[in-house]
């Protein structure tokens, strides 16, 4: 009986599917448009017969009929199923059976792979997003590019642009003059209309749409287009946009590389899963069994300690303490010796994102007083409620500027204005020439200033101990981080991530102390209840860059437990300052400022290579807060590091989001972190799949 293998690929608007035979020969194909079920029903109820009433069964009909016409009886004579797309979801399985699920981006690659052996580019553009692939050869693995949440770039432009111009997609290509000059924008594919309005009855029918392909091109290119510099040779084009020859010769003279297009390109990601199932049903049997997932720890005293901490810290504003609002930079020690009460606003804006409900309601509060989206969602939180009135303000001038400015118009509000005091920080230079000495001095200054504020005086011995506690602080944190660098992944770094220990507002007291020193002892606990025979290299070890996702933890627990790629580290958690001189306070507190890392972007990078290798990390994910506009991972950041990454032979996997506002998470995230862990899984054990079982 011959083999079967079955690729079926369900995107944003069309349904794609690929029969092989066990020679991988293409046996039939099938590319439709899809479009919800009459009934308006998702998912019937009761035992699915197979009627189509519902969404699901009109996939599972879609599929039947697409067996049948390849001379197929049924799904049970196909050997092996892969699925694909953005469209698949946990309910799938029980309409479509199925043996594994990939990534678009993976079967794209495999599916280029299939006629193209030998390529080292490939570009896909589908519905919703685009999709760029380049072969790393100093990696050996795929790097890859995916477009953000904006659809300009996508085959949802050109629908907008062909129903506004009455012109059916598949004859724009014939249509267009390829010689036409004219420019308008593709920036936004909602808002694509209005420039076509403005053109339509002005300019010939063929110069539009010549005109539109080309704006197309562009905006692809602007969106993943990163990827291609520097490369020459061939680019395989693939994808429903791919029909328009229009775009491809458009792409031909941007890039000036080769574009192929592919015979089977409108079903490349669907032959992909295709070419996936023959080579997963080949490793049947030989792929490891073994769970190497960090299951959540026992509940740690450490963490009750934190939570307590947190609660005194953020909900004890009825003390007769002074109030000092503080940003994450400003050093805790200082304000904990001088002996006021301190909120520190970017965690406290941070605390909003578990109720969302709370969220909302502080965006719109925050919009009405002109606050848009551009403005960061910490920041729009804290012009959005109600926060207890402070003494003074105290903030560095780095590595957030927005952040300063906003805190000076708070304090406007709150009627202070005259008592917000700015540390200037240096963007970059270190330690090296006057950075210190200034530094030092402008700490001593805005002690004085705080003084005057608050009516607390400093006490030089109340600081000197404070600094002590922030040594003997620092001694287990070290500790606790050298311990996890030098074993298998003892917590869940979706776990150890909120414990953000550089951030923590209690550095200069005994509390700290207990709790790093509770935590070093429990990590000691599970260092010593790991089985035998584990090794540091028989799971990934990635570093986790940034903060994470506030609201929901199911970015960090797709990682770690549906893909079996722990988190090793956190950037956070990272304690790279030395031990501060209880003798000479000011000047060691600005070297701890300066040596930190955010405040340094060429630091930070060498610290996170440095720090990496000690972990023996292989592989790095930064959660790109803002979508690159928070200065700490702004897009010049972003490149110096992966150039420096590239450099140690470790992927980075940019992840865009945003902290605290849900709404804007783009839904390509899932699909990005699948496809990292799966580039991964074929560097480290040669296949997608991952690691054999040992002979």
């Amino acid at each position: 009986m011959e083999k079967l293998f079955l690729g079926i690929d369900i995107g944003s608007t069309t349904f794609k599917a690929v029969l092989l035979n066990g020679e991988g020969r293409v046996r039939h194909t099938l590319y439709q448009r899809t479009k919800p079920a009459d009934t308006g029903r998702v998912r019937c109820t009761g035992i699915c017969s197979g009627c189509g009433a519902c969404n699901f069964g009109q996939l599972r009909q879609t599929v039947y009929q697409f067996l049948k016409d390849a001379g197929v009886d049924s799904l049970k004579s196909v050997t092996c199923t892969v699925v694909t797309g953005s469209q698949i979801v946990e309910d799938t399985k029980d309409f479509v059976p199925y043996d594994f699920r990939v990534s678009e981006v993976t079967a794209h690659v495999a599916g280029a792979r299939h006629y193209y052996p030998d390529c080292k580019a490939i570009l896909d553009v589908g519905g919703q997003d685009s999709k760029a692939m380049v072969f790393n050869d100093n990696m050996k693995m795929w790097n890859y590019k995916m477009s953000g949440i904006c659809a300009a770039g996508t085959g949802a432009f050109l629908d907008s642009v062909a129903a506004k111009l009455n012109v059916p997609v598949s004859e724009m290509s014939d249509r267009a003059n390829y010689d036409s000059d004219l420019e308008f924008s593709s920036v936004c594919a909602v808002l694509s209309a209005t420039s076509i309005n403005k053109f339509k009855n002005r300019f010939p029918l063929g110069d539009i749409i010549g005109g539109a392909c080309r704006a197309q091109a562009r905006t692809i290119m602007s969106g993943v287009g990163e990827l291609f510099l520097g490369y020459k040779g061939d680019i395989v084009f693939q994808g429903g946009v791919a029909y328009n020859r229009a775009v491809a010769y458009y792409l031909r003279q941007i890039t000036g590389n080769n574009i192929i297009i592919p015979e089977f390109h409108g079903v490349m990601g669907a032959l992909g899963a295709a070419c996936l199932a023959l080579q997963f049903s080949s490793l049947k049997g030989k792929l490891s069994d073994a769970d190497f997932r960090v299951a959540p720890s026992q509940k740690l005293d450490s963490v009750s300690l934190r939570a307590k901490a947190t609660r005194s810290e953020f909900l004890g504003h009825g003390d007769q303490k002074p109030l000092v609002w503080r940003n994450l930079f400003f050093p805790a020690e200082l304000l904990n010796a001088l002996g006021v009460q301190t909120l520190t606003l970017e965690t406290y804006a941070a605390l909003f994102a578990r109720s969302q409900h709370k969220v909302k309601k502080a965006f719109d509060h925050a919009a009405c007083k002109g606050f848009s989206g551009e403005t960061c969602s910490f920041l729009r939180v804290l012009e959005g409620v109600k926060l207890p009135t402070p003494s003074c303000v105290i903030s560095t001038s780095q590595p957030c500027q927005q952040g300063e400015r906003i805190f000076r118009d708070l304090a406007r509000n709150y009627g202070i204005g005259d008592q917000v005091f700015s540390l200037h920080t240096p963007a970059a230079g270190g330690t090296d020439g006057s950075n210190l000495e200034n530094l030092a001095d402008d700490l001593e200054r805005t002690v004085h200033r705080m003084e005057k504020a608050t009516g607390c005086i400093m006490s030089m011995d109340r600081l000197a101990e404070a600094c002590e506690y922030s040594n003997e602080a620092r001694k287990y944190s070290y500790l606790c981080n050298h311990l996890r660098y030098d074993n298998i992944p003892l917590l869940p770094g979706r776990q150890a991530i909120y414990f953000a220990t550089i951030f923590s507002q209690a550095w200069g007291t005994q509390a700290l102390v207990e709790i790093q020193k509770r935590f070093y002892e429990e990590l000691q606990q599970l260092a010593e209840q790991q089985p035998a025979g584990r090794k540091l290299s028989d799971t990934h070890r990635l570093l986790w860059l940034h903060l994470p996702p506030f609201y929901d933890t199911h970015i960090l627990e797709q990682v770690e437990q549906k893909c079996k790629a722990p988190i090793v580290f956190e950037e956070v958690n990272f304690i790279g300052w030395e031990p501060l001189d209880p003798k000479d306070p000011y000047r060691s507190l600005a070297r701890k400022i300066l040596t930190t890392g955010f405040m340094d972007p060429d630091l930070r990078v060498k610290s996170i290579v440095e720090e990496g290798r000690k972990m023996k990390f292989n592989g790095c994910i930064l959660y790109n807060h803002g979508f690159g506009r928070c200065s700490m991972s702004d897009s010049s950041f972003v490149k110096h590091l992966r150039e420096e990454l590239q450099k140690a032979s470790v992927p980075l996997l940019v992840l865009d989001g945003d902290c605290v506002d849900t709404t804007v998470d783009p839904c390509s995230t899932e699909t990005k972190i699948s496809a990292y862990v799966e580039a991964l899984n074929e560097q480290k054990y040669g296949n997608i799949f991952g690691p054999l079982k040992e002979r």
